[in-house]
């Protein structure tokens, strides 16, 4: 049976420490993919934090739990472990579907950065399920990675499921740090309604020229690592999904907690 594809809207790191309706929705999620689809064989996760020259995915057994953000956040956040296998073997299976591509097997060096283990700790807490994380090539275009990501769909029939995680809109700079639920920046609210609606018409090329909707654009996406899973996402998706977005809300102004599941038909 075909696994669906999500994109989780990842946020703070802090959410690792939360409970909430975010939280309880990625738990949701993961509950129903495994009642409707099955138990995933392994998860392969595009995180907007690790960035390379080149495609790089980890292939080593153990990956480290990475924490990947500065001092002033709270001492048991750096207390969080996610002791995930990794899956040397789908590692190798990745670097064959995105040939003639070189695509460097990762032994030692990442792991799981938060952008994935604070997703994955809520949604899957038991980290008994494998989990192998892709990079992000910094000298791909959009449309670059968007066409990568299609070579990955095979995975979804060999029982893998396909995660990207960052966020629609981030742009830190502008963010209401003292309000979580403060009402969102009119271009941050008008450039995620564009993106959503055109990721639920099925309308890829919108969501890749995202640049094309100018300030409301350059301002939600200041650089586009956290833009760039989306295009993952969408591109390991199949016209015939079903895409839901839940939760859908940002957070601060201008943090976007929106996640996308594409649901096979």
């Amino acid at each position: 049976m075909s696994m669906p594809v999500v994109f989780f809207g990842h946020g703070s790191p802090v959410i690792a420490l939360q409970t909430n309706e975010t939280t309880r929705t990625w738990h949701e999620i993961a509950q129903r993919i495994t009642r409707d689809h099955g138990r995933p064989r392994a998860v392969l996760a595009i995180s907007g934090h690790w960035l390379t020259r080149g495609v790089a995915v980890t292939a080593m057994a153990h990956p480290r739990t990475i924490h990947d953000f500065g001092p002033s956040l709270p001492r048991a956040l750096f207390d969080i472990q996610y002791p995930a296998p990794g899956d040397p073997a789908l590692a190798a299976r990745i670097a064959e579907l995105l040939g003639p591509e070189p695509v460097i097997l990762d032994r030692g060096e990442w792991g799981l950065d938060h952008g994935t283990w604070s997703v994955m700790c809520k949604a899957w807490p038991d980290a008994d399920m494998p989990v192998v994380q892709l990079s992000l090539d910094v000298r791909r275009a959009p449309r670059a990675h968007h066409d990568l990501a299609r070579a990955l769909r095979p995975l979804r029939d060999e029982g893998i499921l396909i995660v990207g995680t960052g966020n629609i809109v981030h742009n830190l700079r502008l963010m209401d740090w003292a309000r979580q639920d403060c009402a969102p920046h009119d271009w941050a609210a008008s450039f995620e309604e564009r993106i959503v609606q055109a990721v639920m018409t099925g309308d890829a090329a919108q969501v890749i020229a995202y640049e094309g909707l100018g300030d409301a654009a350059r301002l939600s996406v200041p650089t586009p690592d956290h833009y760039w899973p989306l295009l993952y996402a969408m591109g390991a998706a199949r016209e015939t999904d079903r895409p839901v977005c839940a939760p859908r809300h940002i957070e601060h102004g201008s943090l976007s907690m929106t996640s996308i599941t594409w649901w096979p038909a």
